[in-house]
């Protein structure tokens, strides 16, 4: 922790009430989210944005995350140290109004941040009343201070300690198991994954995560200089940039700030992420848009200017073809819309990040015009394709991969034309369509066949998507038409079912389908037709029967609840093992199957998720797969990859 000279001053004073804690600890999803994993690790982001929020006013250069050995977390700062000395109003320490009293804090008040970060800013006060404890240690005014609390009360008053020149904030808390009893384990990914992000997002800031639940504790440390540029660099990772140099503009105002990095690649893949006040914006908002709008203008006019494929009208998905882009704002009163609050609604950021590419992107295009002419030809390119696929679709008389006059030759479709009595079962490849047809209640139930790993809809444009010979047959096989011309009344099945194998091949394939369906048919999946079968992955043979079981967790516990019984284990490598009967008792009677109904978050997630997880579980970088391996895999001796 070091000492901190800084004008923008943060005390006591600064401290503005809103509220108490009451009803925290009674139902704490209305304030985190959730009692589940998503809930959990929210407590870090609480404590951790504080930290941040030091940083963006420009008192904190370091942040430490540690993942202790008896399950919590601690977080430490160099930052100014939370107030200690009493609050104008309670007349106690602002160090146990901040802990105790909900909404009380600096960035309620004009003086202490100009802008700060927190989805729900709910602050530290419900980490505290949410845990079984937390200790705070404080260093500021030339001492260390400490308090600690139980169930969001103070144990005691607030103790002076020995002397200290720095500045800085530690944090140790232990999330309360009566809350969040599904588990009390924090994902080193997902933690991982945040702090890289907030480095990204906060140039110079340096941030180490320590995971002290292992031996030897491993070490990560995130130091970006460059910031958003440094962002691009790391997200086009084993792409082959278009141009080398990395096209990058910041603003600030009295209200806000603003960055954006672009990136065009030789790939189709388009990544554009957006952030507001270090919140990752997944629904997009006003300043994505901004973003979308003044690039496509921006592009164009060069275009024009120098006469470049004038034959040739570039659209926006044109010219996002094969683009990386980043941009990030800061607001001082953020607006956040869409049903996970993770829209930014602030009208004036979209004129405002617009204003700011339109004046300088043009700038760079007039330095860089070699670069420039290479993204108007990679953007050409993309056009002819569009208008390629469009000519051929009106040559076969609109008889379009959208159309379902004819359904795929692969489709074993069920002979009932009820739709709400009919499913149709997406099976990985044919030597699983085998067993399945044979098994299948042929009535009702359709099955169609997917040769291997579907195209990753989010790496590559709509028309190279509707191109993919297996994304057409599923397209086909629904009926309902995708996007603007989807028609639920249409779906040909009332339950659409992945039914892939029981290994991470098989998980992999339901991402893609998953990403797949978010991205082209949402209103499946809002109205509740999507489906995951859950196929046994191991068959128990003992004298009193056969018994199926799902995983290796139901494995291990079988095994402990008949230690003293003889048995054999077959572990089926794929659905193609299975005979028909086994596939009809496991997967697809309605009798004893297990399905889980996939939901609109289950698929924002996959959709989120899977162009990072494809590109390391099955792109060409085995250095990445590797690593992903040594971190998550407790046990590779079955791992099929």
């Amino acid at each position: 922790m070091s000492k901190k000279d800084s004008n923008n001053s943060y005390d006591s004073k600064d401290i503005k009430i809103l509220e108490g804690l009451e009803a925290v600890r009674k139902r704490p999803a209305m304030y985190i989210g959730s009692t589940g994993p998503n809930g959990l690790h929210h407590l870090i982001w609480e404590v951790l944005d504080n930290s941040v929020d030091e940083a963006m006013a420009g008192r904190c250069s370091k942040i430490k995350v540690s993942l202790e050995k008896n399950g919590s977390v601690t977080v430490e700062d160099d930052g100014s140290g939370i107030p200690v000395k009493p609050h104008p109003k309670t007349k106690i320490s602002a160090l146990t109004t901040v802990l105790t009293t909900l909404h009380a804090g600096g960035k309620f008040e004009s003086g202490a941040y100009t802008v700060s970060g927190g989805l729900h800013g709910v602050g530290i006060s419900v980490v505290n009343a949410l845990s079984t404890y937390v200790k705070v240690e404080v260093q500021r005014d030339g001492h260390f201070w400490n308090q600690d609390f139980d169930l969001g009360k103070p144990k005691s008053k607030i103790k002076k300690g020995k002397v200290s020149k720095k500045t800085g904030t530690k944090v140790n808390f232990l999330a309360d198991p009566e809350i969040f009893d599904e588990t009390q384990t924090y994902d080193y990914n997902i933690v991982d994954e945040r702090l890289r992000q907030t480095a990204f997002l906060n140039k110079g800031l340096k941030i180490t995560l320590v995971d002290n639940r292992v031996k030897p504790p491993t070490k990560e440390e995130y130091h970006y200089k460059g910031g958003l540029t440094d962002f691009v660099e790391y997200l086009n990772d084993g792409f082959d940039p278009l141009h080398q140099k990395i096209i990058s503009f910041s603003d600030q105002t009295k209200d806000s700030e603003i960055e954006v990095a672009l990136q065009w690649k030789n790939e189709d893949d388009v990544t554009i992420k957006s952030f507001a006040n270090n919140i990752h914006t997944l629904e997009g908002g006003t300043h994505e848009e901004g973003l979308r709008t003044a690039v496509t203008k921006a592009i164009n006019d060069f275009a024009k200017k120098r006469n470049l494929h004038s034959d040739i009208s570039l659209t926006g998905d044109d010219i996002r073809e094969g683009l990386t882009g980043v941009v990030s704002v800061r607001v001082k009163e953020p607006q956040f819309e869409g049903q996970t609050k993770t829209k930014l609604g602030n009208t004036e950021m979209k004129s405002r990040v617009q204003v700011l590419i339109n004046e300088e992107f043009p700038k760079w295009l007039t330095k860089n015009t070699k670069e420039g002419r290479a993204i108007v030809e990679r953007c050409a390119v993309a056009a002819k394709a569009r208008m390629s696929a469009k000519k051929a679709r009106e040559l076969t008389k609109r008889k379009s991969i959208l159309e379902t006059s004819g359904l795929p030759g692969k489709l074993a479709d069920c002979s009932s034309t009820d739709p709400t009595e009919s499913e149709l079962f997406i099976v990985e490849g044919d030597s699983a369509a085998g067993p399945a047809k044979q098994a299948r209640d042929s009535r009702v139930q359709a099955i169609l066949p997917i040769r291997g790993k579907i195209i990753n809809v989010q790496k590559v444009t709509e028309n190279r998507a509707l191109q993919n010979e297996e994304i057409s047959a599923l397209i086909k096989a629904i009926g309902t038409g995708i996007k603007l011309q989807f028609n639920e009344e249409e779906s040909r099945y009332d339950k659409i079912i992945f039914l892939t194998d029981a290994d991470v091949d098989g998980a992999h394939i339901r991402t893609l389908l998953l990403t797949f369906f978010f991205k082209f048919m949402p209103g499946l999946i809002t109205s509740g037709k999507v489906w995951i079968s859950e196929p046994p992955l191991y068959r128990v043979k003992a004298s009193s029967g056969i018994t199926y079981l799902k995983d290796d967790e139901a494995l291990n516990k079988f095994k402990k609840e008949n230690k003293n019984k003889k048995f054999d284990i077959s572990r089926f490598k794929g659905l193609g093992e299975m005979n028909a009967g086994e596939l009809w008792d496991t997967a697809m009677n309605p009798e004893t199957r297990t399905l889980i109904k996939v939901t609109l978050a289950d698929a924002k997630g996959a959709m989120a998720k899977a162009s990072d997880m494809f590109e390391i579980l099955m792109g060409n970088d085995v250095s990445k797969r590797k690593l992903f391996i040594e971190k998550n895999a407790k046990d590779v001796r079955f791992l099929d990859v």
